[in-house]
């Protein structure tokens, strides 16, 4: 009975240590004071995300420049839209963890192709912001609108498209609501490069139009400067 108390004693003071080296949560610089590392879905296979533990190591420089042309490089509000919310890094760990992995929520690299191909925040599917510019009527909208399990609620007419597209060409834009459904689109994380970048809040602008729902949306502000800063885990194009 001593010998069984007395190692309960032991066992209780040394826990720490062993959760800290015996399983790997020994690391230094962690996501937050109670987790190392994060597994998000990314294209069908699991990926960890963790934080570079090298002290020495400094942003890179398209990451550490701070003189950027305005427009259009300008800082972004902190609220894009009303409705929308905006979100840091940690609840972007939450959001990973609590609805990708179940399918409950999506990331959008809303940059063009050619940012995205340098690296990309791990989960991310990119579509990028001009997608969700289009009128409501323009059949190129089917593929992004797919990629976000949003359907069509009837086929628009070759009137209705040829109206359209003549009042654009004026500047006048119908801005026509009611075409798609949402029901069944998860709720959806967009980012781009940073504070500077207007990509992303260009994406829910136009998400919006299309009659996307404002609740649904959370705009990660800080993108992919921040991310950067923090030294967080990216893809590269060849690692997908």
């Amino acid at each position: 009975m001593k010998f069984s108390r007395r190692f309960t004693i032991f066992a209780l003071v040394m826990m720490p240590l062993f959760s800290q080296s015996a399983f790997g949560d020994d690391r230094e610089v962690k996501l937050t004071p109670q987790q190392s590392t994060l597994q998000v879905k990314h294209q069908g296979k699991m990926v960890t995300i963790e934080r570079i533990q090298d002290p020495m190591h400094v942003l890179e420089e398209t990451w550490a420049k701070t003189a950027r042309k305005c427009p259009p490089f300008c800082p972004q509000p902190l609220q894009v839209a009303p409705g929308v919310t905006t979100v840091g890094e940690v609840e972007v760990f939450d959001f990973m963890r609590d609805k990708v992995n179940n399918g409950s929520g999506l990331i959008i690299d809303a940059r063009v192709e050619s940012w995205h191909k340098k690296g990309t925040i791990p989960s991310s599917v990119n579509i990028p912001f001009t997608e969700f510019e289009r009128l409501p009527s323009d059949p190129r909208l089917e593929k992004p609108m797919a990629m976000i399990s949003a359907k069509r609620r009837g086929q628009v007419g070759f009137v209705e498209n040829t109206w359209d597209k003549t009042l654009e060409t004026v500047g006048v834009n119908t801005q026509r609501t009611g075409f798609w459904d949402f029901s069944e689109s998860p709720d959806l994380l967009l980012w781009c490069n940073g504070p500077w970048c207007g990509q992303s809040p260009h994406a829910i602008q136009g998400l919006l139009k299309l009659g996307f729902p404002a609740e649904k949306i959370y705009y990660y502000r800080g993108g992919m400067q921040m991310w950067a800063l923090l030294g967080l885990t990216t893809i590269l194009p060849e690692d997908e």
